[in-house]
């Protein structure tokens, strides 16, 4: 089984990638923060230079609604090397969705249904794409499924959950399940998402699904970057901090920024340390980029992890 890094917007970038990758080492697959225009500002370049994600193999993902668009966003991408890109129609924000981007294209099937008749069609590189199971009925994820069979998709992962769910709740099994038996025909290669926080987990699902081809896990592997590893151990979170705080100290020309990105990976990671509720409320509340790092240590050596 194959372990995938799941994309999150400013957070996995490739600054966190690449402190990761060199720390932990445990992904299979890393998946960049989506692209929406080809007219690419610098940050959106620097995501998907070969030089900034050596040593990885990086799938830079698409959120657009545009076939044009998208085939841009696509030769660019394959001019510098890749031969892959993921379709992203799984984010249930509500700006993208109003847009009808993200899980807003599921919401017509038949302009999806056209879009990706362009798409695959003309584009150089293998497609992926990463889903949700439809907008607010789960009666909508066959209709999605019986679209999905018609094209070559190079791995459709599957987040179980409708777009007005957002990240709340208990996924959706039966829809993976339904995925599992409609696609079982086709050469359509399968991903679960979704609320993968412990390695046991991973052990059911596959235990449930023995052909389940890879697993893709955001927010668990934030919150233990060394479950892939087997257990996260303190001294190389450590390590793994102290290096990206290092990195976003020189992206950003100092600590302001710096402080806000360690913060956001900070809200998903101080969960996992037993009576860490003081310590996160002091590290939160300061502008010191010397006080946060005196107490992410004190946090680390002195609060178990769950």
């Amino acid at each position: 089984m194959k372990l995938y890094f799941a994309p999150m917007e400013g957070i996995t970038t490739y600054l966190f990638r690449n402190a990761y990758h060199a720390h932990f080492d445990g992904a299979d697959k890393y998946f960049t923060p989506f692209l929406s225009n080809s007219n690419m500002t610098r940050r959106d370049e620097s995501e998907i230079l070969p030089e900034h994600n050596r040593g990885m193999t990086v799938i830079p993902q698409i959120l657009t609604n545009r076939a044009e668009e998208f085939l841009a966003i696509a030769r660019r991408v394959a001019d510098l090397g890749y031969d892959t890109v993921n379709l992203n129609l799984g984010c249930p924000s509500g700006t993208v969705v109003a847009k009808k981007r993200g899980a807003g294209l599921l919401a017509d099937p038949t302009s999806l249904d056209r879009f990706l008749d362009q798409i695959y069609e003309a584009c150089p590189l293998h497609i992926s794409i990463k889903t949700r199971i439809g907008i607010s009925h789960l009666s909508e994820w066959e209709d999605l499924l019986r679209i999905y069979r018609k094209y070559p998709i190079e791995e459709l992962i599957i987040h179980p959950r409708l777009q007005q769910d957002f990240y709340n709740g208990t996924p959706h099994y039966s829809a993976y399940r339904l995925a599992v038996e409609m696609l079982a025909d086709t050469s359509i290669p399968l991903c679960y998402n979704g609320d993968i926080r412990t390695l046991s987990e991973i052990d059911a699902l596959r235990k449930e699904h023995p052909g389940l081809d890879a697993v893709m896990i955001g927010r668990g592997l934030i919150a233990d970057p060394g479950m892939l590893c087997g257990g996260t151990n303190t001294d190389a979170l450590e390590a793994f901090l102290n290096e990206l705080m290092d990195e976003y100290e020189v992206a950003f020309s100092g600590c302001r920024n710096a402080l806000f990105r360690m913060k956001e990976n900070w809200a998903n990671l101080h969960d996992r340390f037993e009576d860490s509720d003081k310590l996160w409320k002091k590290m939160r509340k300061t502008t010191d980029a010397a006080e946060f790092r005196r107490l992410s240590s004190e946090l680390l050596h002195t609060c178990p992890m769950k």
